[in-house]
């Protein structure tokens, strides 16, 4: 028996749906007018409405009286829920999400290389050159915000709807992650602008590598950022250990 017809609102249910798994929709954004959605879809209003009635019943959208539509903010729950708000600031678990992020961005990295298009390249220049000159002695987190916004860049570049999902649900937990890091270098390292300028001039290597369409290239650059930064943590924290050892010693 052949099948109906599919309704018009489930078809755009599907297209506004995609719209937020690529980030083209982000969680808290409003939704265009429904003037200017029914047009960009060629489709009537009704059908439009009865498409985000679809996104609302599954909890993706919230109307809000007089103010409009909007993605709703608690798409990225499961990775801000407070068990996972307490993992984030333990400092043991610093390493761990390094370790995480090795396989999380090195394959972001491989498949922008694999199936990332001009446009995509030029927004992961653009992000590059948005990050702001770090500062010593100044907050670090307008620098983590952008570093992150260029791991997301890179993320959508690689058209991997999952991966994408995944970093966008943990990117406060980056954010934080990567701050944490600037942070441990501006304390505790010798000499900070070096090794800021070393993870710059790597993060420059990750984008050549992905706008070379080399995607081995683009993953083993993206590994040997963070074995540098894992490292160099590393290393601060076996000397702040002989350093307690040594004052422990003092003291008795």
């Amino acid at each position: 028996m052949r099948q109906g017809r599919r309704k018009l609102s489930d078809v755009i249910t599907e297209q506004l749906e995609s719209m937020i798994l690529d980030g083209t929709l982000l969680a808290g954004q409003q939704l265009p007018p429904e003037r200017e959605l029914a047009m960009q879809f060629d489709v009537s209003r009704p059908s439009l409405r009865e498409a985000i009635g679809n996104l609302q019943a599954r909890g993706l959208v919230e109307r809000k009286q007089g103010g409009g539509t909007f993605v709703s903010r608690n798409l990225n729950a499961a990775m801000t829920d407070p068990l996972m708000a307490l993992i984030s600031r333990r400092p043991e678990t610093q390493f761990d999400l390094l370790e995480f992020r090795h396989a999380l961005e090195g394959m972001a990295a491989y498949y922008a290389a694999l199936r990332g298009q001009p446009e995509d390249y030029k927004a992961l220049q653009a992000a590059l050159d948005n990050l702001p000159a770090p500062a010593p002695g100044e907050s670090k987190r307008a620098l983590a915000e952008a570093v992150g916004e260029f791991y997301m860049v890179m993320a959508r570049a690689s058209h991997n709807m999952v991966l994408l999902h995944v970093m966008s649900t943990m990117q406060t937990m980056l954010v934080e992650n990567i701050e944490r890091n600037f942070d441990m270098f501006a304390l505790h390292h010798d000499d900070e602008t070096d090794i800021n300028g070393e993870v710059t001039r790597q993060r420059k290597e990750i984008l050549a590598a992905i706008a070379s369409r080399d995607p081995e290239a683009a993953r083993q650059a993206c590994n040997a950022h963070l074995a540098l930064i894992e490292k160099t943590l590393l290393a601060i924290n076996q000397r702040d250990s002989r350093v307690q050892r040594a004052l422990r010693r003092l003291e008795i």
